[in-house]
């Protein structure tokens, strides 16, 4: 009996590593990186995304890539990416289930950011004065914060 309790609990600890939580500070963290609220730091966010969601599960593009079970502002997030340190740029982006009207829409009711769109298309970029931008992601959308990498310090 012994045994068999052993091989459950060992079980049910490696489970909740494969199915981490969403921390009670994604929102915060994430949510205002997001709408280019706080200082972006790569390495910062890869360290935060991984102690919360566990590695990565690919680095493409100039960035890594997190498969999360996340909310916010209402919208469910599936991935949020981090620029890696072959990218001239600094970002932090996210996928979201919702069109960017509904993201853009439920940004607006929770935090009063507003955005804009740049152009007139059918799909046009929505860009906050902060620089935080949603874009079509075939039926979903992403939003991200994207920022030139500070010059060293000499």
């Amino acid at each position: 009996m012994r045994v068999s309790r052993l091989a459950l609990a060992a079980a049910l600890s490696a489970a909740s590593l494969a199915t981490q939580a969403m921390p009670s500070t994604f929102s915060q963290v994430v949510g205002n990186a997001l709408l280019c609220r706080s200082h972006l730091e790569n390495r910062y966010f890869h360290d935060y995304l991984t102690s919360s969601f566990g590695p990565a599960y690919k680095r493409e593009g100039g960035a890594y890539w997190f498969k999360v079970e996340a909310t916010l502002w209402g919208a469910e997030v599936k991935e949020v990416m981090v620029s890696d340190d072959t990218s001239e740029m600094v970002f932090i982006a996210a996928l979201t289930d919702s069109t960017p009207q509904e993201l853009e829409g439920a940004i607006q009711a929770a935090s009063g950011t507003a955005f804009r769109a740049v152009d007139a298309s059918p799909f046009p970029l929505r860009v906050s004065s902060s620089g935080s931008t949603i874009a079509y992601k075939n039926d979903k959308s992403k939003i991200y914060c994207a920022k030139f990498k500070s010059l060293p310090v000499r």
